[in-house]
C-alpha cells in the first residue's frame, strides 16, 4: 500500500497575515498606477499651458515689441535690443 503524504500548512493566523499583506501591496500598486496616470495628465496640462503662454508672448510681442510686463499692474517696459539678443542667445 502507498503511504499517504501529510499535507503541510501554515497556521490560519499566518495565512490571514500573508493575505492581508498581499492585499495591501495590491492596493498600493493600484494607487501608484492611478497616480502615474494623473501625473501624465498633469504633465500634458503643463505642456498645453506652456504652449498657450508662448502663443500669448508672440501676440504681445507683435503688438508691443519686446517688453517686460509687471504682472501686478500690467505696466510694461521696453526691452533694449541688447537684452533681446542676450535672451535669444540664452535659448
Amino acid at each position: 500500500m502507498a503511504k499517504k503524504e501529510e499535507v503541510q500548512k501554515i497556521t490560519e493566523d499566518q495565512l490571514e497575515l500573508v493575505k492581508k499583506q498581499q492585499n495591501q501591496l495590491g492596493e498600493l500598486l493600484k494607487s501608484i498606477g492611478v497616480m502615474e496616470v494623473q501625473k501624465s495628465n498633469l504633465k500634458q496640462q503643463v505642456k498645453d499651458v506652456s504652449e498657450e503662454i508662448e502663443k500669448t508672448k508672440k501676440e504681445l510681442e507683435e503688438e508691443y515689441g519686446a517688453i517686460n510686463i509687471d504682472l501686478l499692474t500690467g505696466k510694461y517696459t521696453v526691452i533694449e535690443k541688447k537684452e533681446v539678443e542676450a535672451e535669444k542667445n540664452d535659448k
